[in-house]
């Protein structure tokens, strides 16, 4: 392990104790937000990035171990392992390096070198990569054999070069040096599949497009390959032939014999049908593999930003799920969210029932106190918000347009069938629109994050990989902001350090029994929540009303005894801490400092004090559209509108100006300078005034940019 840790201390360029404490941390189920926040002294403040990115480098090499035991065994199993073979296997450093060193070894369905060799032609194969004898003719007549199918000259060497062809392909030098060549000068092309011009119009700038692959960006390489994967293009990754020959004829002809002219007619053979098309593979997986983590970390980055996004808080809510035909599903919630009442009005065409809706929606509002109001984004969403505006209520109540990507998938999922098993979807998806104004992390939690539309290409990249970071991002925003334990769902709690689903469930039940929380240390009487559970979850969870003030912070039951020795130390309570910054100004870190107990988690301990149990996320800002546009029609070039950022790509970001149709600020259009990564300048539900640059009614797609905007 230690080469391990050496490796990847270099790769990121931090010490290599930094890599084998935290290491030795995940290896004893220690999460990584537990990791940041409570064992900063273990790991030097590592921040969460850093820790994630040696967890999943560790398990990349752990991988290649494996790779590496089935491919000595199977080679040991022939009986060809060697002292050397077996050196060179272990000193491999890459998937790739190991595959090559096996490609000779590796069992083989049948080839035509496999049949050249059971005609017994490999002698011959020898003699001609000699490439001493100027004869060919006369040696290859000996091994004419009609019990073995070879029956001329021509055939015997036609064999041999089959025989020659799979060694150069299988020669490692000779593949590191094309592959070298490919990282360096591979061009991607795409062109249109024949009869697919009609059809593939979605595709149409990759009907002919070509541009170093190396160079191509993420959402173009996946762009092209999907088209491909779906029938309408056809790419091909390569660099020039010429230059990829002459590599190989440089290794491997060496004579001007007729033999020379022979191994030269099997180093083209062997690289146009068995080493191009393979290093292209390899080339094409490495640059997809490369396009979809940076897709994957634009998901991941999109998602931070919508489940951090600023919540309402605990406020009496009035929700619509805005329609026509079907009508505006209207849902009442009380502070916690709970559902009050439901029913549906009919403001809209066909029905136009207008009067009667906005009479009952002033009824509700002064029955149930209403303080917010949250209309869902869809269909008819700006109409709906258009009426809203225009009634006069008792008090003042806030009118928010709400994002509702995913609520329609919660509103259909078992978690919301459970939730509310006597409603239909309809009524769910108001709830879900309500609850995500009232505190967006909360109700988000409930979807699997692939549903909630903020990324790009999301079904064509890694699955496995996608999911993974997106479950990192949602424990790494749950832990950040931390839980309110007496009031949080299964599904919040389930991504809290250490809890997962199944103790998640047994808390719930256990709160439901025995009623709320009243400190931290109650945890352990929870079924099967042992004491590593609660090592790795308390810190993150919050008991608002406590009696114990560090129960409603983000300090560590572990860390109590040094607050209370900080408290004596200046003969005041632990609430007086709290409330008094001279008193903690009197702190001198240095005289608490343990072995167990360093400065950084003193100063954490000192920073939350001051705010105990603080949200990290910005307060809620008030946001309103365009007042006269509700349609593609309504807008002109030139106009300068009201929006708010919905998705981030690299290309770009969409933006949601109240209309059916999002906008889309091109990286060209977002500053006066060359934009390389668009969230660097933009962030998810950010609001922002945008210039309207073209309209294309036809193909309803609408350009806009921040350049030259106050």
């Amino acid at each position: 392990m230690e080469i391990y840790y050496k490796k990847i201390a270099k790769e990121l360029n931090i010490s290599t104790n930094q890599v084998e404490n935290t290491v030795e941390l995940l290896n004893e189920g220690a999460t990584v937000p537990f990791i940041a926040r409570y064992r900063k002294e273990a790991t030097g403040s590592l921040d969460e990035m850093v820790i994630t990115e040696i967890r999943d480098r560790m398990e990349k090499l752990k991988e290649l171990d494996k790779r590496r035991d089935t491919i000595l065994n199977s080679i040991e199993e022939q009986g060809l392992l060697t002292d050397e073979l077996e050196m060179q296997i272990n000193e491999a450093q890459s998937i790739t390096e190991l595959e090559d060193i096996y490609l000779p070894y590796k069992p083989k369905r049948k080839t035509r070198a496999t049949i050249a060799k059971s005609k017994g032609l490999e002698p011959l194969a020898k003699i001609i990569m000699s490439q001493k004898n100027d004869d060919i003719d006369s040696r290859a007549k000996a091994f004419i054999d009609k019990d073995k199918a070879v029956i001329s000259v021509e055939e015997a060497i036609n064999g041999a070069r089959d025989i020659i062809a799979e060694w150069i392909n299988e020669n490692k030098f000779a593949r590191a040096k094309i592959r070298r060549l490919f990282e360096r000068d591979a061009v991607i092309e795409s062109k249109v599949a024949k009869g697919k011009e009609m059809d593939g119009e979605n595709y149409q700038n990759y009907f002919d497009w070509k541009e170093p692959v190396m160079k191509s960006p993420s959402h173009r390489i996946l762009a092209m390959f999907r088209g491909e994967k779906e029938g309408f293009l056809k790419v091909k990754v390569a660099p020039s032939d010429d230059k990829a020959l002459d590599i190989l004829e440089d290794q491997f002809v060496r004579s001007d014999y007729q033999s020379g002219d022979i191994v030269f007619e099997a180093v083209k053979d062997s690289y146009k049908r068995l080493m191009q098309p393979s290093i292209e593979s390899e080339i094409r997986a490495a640059v997809k593999e490369k396009a979809d983590e940076y897709a994957i970390r634009v998901f991941a980055d999109n998602l931070r930003q919508l489940l951090m996004a600023s919540p309402l808080g605990q406020k009496t809510v009035l929700a619509i799920d805005p329609g026509f035909v079907s009508g505006c599903k209207v849902v009442c919630l009380d502070k916690q969210g709970k559902l009050l009442h439901n029913e549906t009005i009919y403001p809209h065409p066909p029905q136009n029932d207008t009067r009667r809706a906005i009479s009952k929606i002033i009824q509700l509002v002064s029955a149930y106190k209403i303080e917010a109001i949250a209309i869902g984004n869809g269909t008819a969403g700006r109409e709906t918000e258009n009426m809203f505006r225009k009634i006069r209520f008792e008090n003042d109540v806030m009118v928010v347009m709400v994002n509702e990507s995913g609520a329609s998938v919660y509103s259909a999922s078992p978690i919301a069938r459970e939730e509310f098993p006597d409603y239909d979807v309809t009524v769910r998806g108001s709830v879900s629109i309500g609850r995500r104004l009232m505190d967006p992390l909360a109700e988000l939690v409930k979807i699997d994050p692939k549903s909630i539309g903020v990324g790009q290409y999301q079904h064509d990249i890694n699955q496995t990989a996608l999911g993974k970071s997106l479950d990192d991002t949602v424990m790494s925003c749950v832990n950040a902001v931390g839980v309110e334990l007496n009031t949080a769902s299964k599904q919040l709690l389930s991504y809290v350090s250490g809890i997962g689903p199944s103790l998640a469930k047994s808390i719930v039940d256990y709160r439901d029994k025995n009623g709320a929380f009243v400190s931290r240390d109650q945890l352990k009487k929870v079924p099967r929540l042992g004491d590593k559970a609660f090592e790795q979850a308390a810190g993150f969870l919050r008991l608002a009303n406590a009696k114990n003030p560090l129960d409603r912070s983000a300090v560590h039951p572990e860390s109590y005894p040094v607050v209370k020795k900080m408290a004596a130390s200046l003969n005041c309570t632990i609430d007086d801490l709290i409330h008094d910054t001279e008193l903690r100004n009197k702190i001198d870190l240095k005289d608490f400092i343990t072995e167990k107990t360093g400065l950084p988690t003193l100063q954490d301990i000192v920073e939350e004090l001051t705010k105990p149990g603080r949200d990290p996320r910005e307060k809620f800002g008030f946001f309103e559209f365009a007042k006269g546009i509700h349609k593609i029609d309504d807008l002109e070039e030139g106009m300068v509108v009201p929006g708010i950022i919905t998705n981030i790509t690299a290309f770009g970001a969409f933006v949601d100006i109240g209309i059916k149709q999002n906008g889309l600020i091109h990286v060209s259009n977002m500053a006066n300078e060359f934009v390389k990564d668009p969230n660097k300048y933009v962030k998810l539900n950010q609001k922002v005034k945008a210039k309207v640059v073209s309209i294309d009614k036809v193909r309803q797609r609408i350009q806009l940019s921040l350049k030259d905007v106050d």
